[in-house]
């Protein structure tokens, strides 16, 4: 069994941390605050991931370095990623620990047919240019043999623990759940789209940690295996139907308000980069890495329920 270092204590990374521990391993749960992870087995550590010598030391010994990081501040990334990647990547060398990072989609950009692995490098803006950089230097390190780095990417997160950060919990299941539309801030309802469990992140983070260093999983990028698209008013039909409520289709806020909103939220404002995930078919091919690790889709049937279920207990 081997010892892995996972940096952020959200839903992605105690996912990984609880897949990790339940296999053996030993795991070292890194966040600011250090607080409490409530998962047997998993160490704490308090760190600042901007400090390339302070996560080194936490590393020391580790075979594998888990970056489950998001900033908060979605509309500073190109302020804060940049600091924190050069010191991820500074305490894998120092270390010797392989590098696993949780990616996204963003470095695609427009999209016209399903994304593979081998889809081109286009990102329409900074988030998208950050992302790729990030990707970048990390791979150009291992490729100059002076770390081990893999990279996860899925689409838009769904399922239970997946707060915030899914869009779909929030504009779609909750509302639905109540017997209400939707408001969508983005996106046309009928589009087909990609939901990627935050659990099967979870999973599969896991497995390429556990690869052994001669691994061909390292050096590339992996899609996460997901289940096959639905639009956001297929998903409002069958929470209605799932709850016994009256089915309510989501409709859209007009862009013209959301940009209004946006000068003084800029949370809304940074929106606009990802729009057209939303407004368009956007589907993820992830037959590689179900391929390559025998790894499958949690159904979405039981997605659906798991992310109903948890929502609920949240409301009470």
């Amino acid at each position: 069994m081997g010892t892995h270092v996972i940096l952020g204590a959200g839903a992605i990374g105690r996912g990984t941390a609880r897949a990790l521990a339940a296999a053996g391993h030993q795991v070292r749960l890194v966040s600011r605050s250090g607080g409490g992870s409530g998962l047997a087995g998993v160490a704490v550590i308090s760190a600042d991931v901007t400090d390339g010598a302070r996560l080194a030391e936490v590393a020391a010994g580790a075979d594998t370095i888990v970056n489950a990081l998001n900033p908060s501040q979605y509309w500073k990334w190109a302020e804060l990623w940049p600091p924190m990647a050069r010191a991820i990547l500074a305490a894998a060398e120092e270390s010797g620990a392989g590098l696993v990072t949780v990616g996204n989609l963003y470095p695609y950009g427009r999209v016209e047919r399903p994304m593979s692995e081998a889809t081109p490098v286009a990102p329409n803006g900074t988030k998208g240019e950050v992302r790729a950089a990030m990707w970048r230097d990390a791979l150009a390190l291992h490729e100059a043999g002076r770390i081990r780095a893999t990279e996860v990417r899925g689409s838009d997160y769904v399922g239970a623990g997946m707060g915030a950060q899914s869009y779909l919990n929030s504009y779609v299941i909750k509302p639905a759940m109540a017997g209400r539309s939707g408001w969508l801030v983005m996106g046309d309802p009928d589009a087909p789209h990609t939901w990627t469990n935050g659990q099967d992140v979870a999973r599969l983070v896991a497995r390429l940690a556990s690869e052994p260093a001669d691994s061909k999983a390292w050096g590339r990028t992996w899609h996460v295996p997901s289940a096959p698209p639905r639009s956001m008013a297929q998903v409002a039909a069958e929470v209605a139907a799932l709850v016994g409520q009256p089915v309510r289709r989501p409709r859209r806020v007009p862009t013209a308000l959301v940009g209004a909103v946006g000068v003084v939220y800029p949370l809304l404002r940074e929106f606009n980069e990802t729009r057209h995930q939303f407004e368009a078919p956007f589907v993820l091919d992830s037959t590689a890495a179900s391929t390559a690790f025998g790894l499958a889709a949690t159904p979405w049937e039981s997605t659906l329920r798991e992310s109903v279920a948890w929502l609920s207990e949240t409301a009470a």
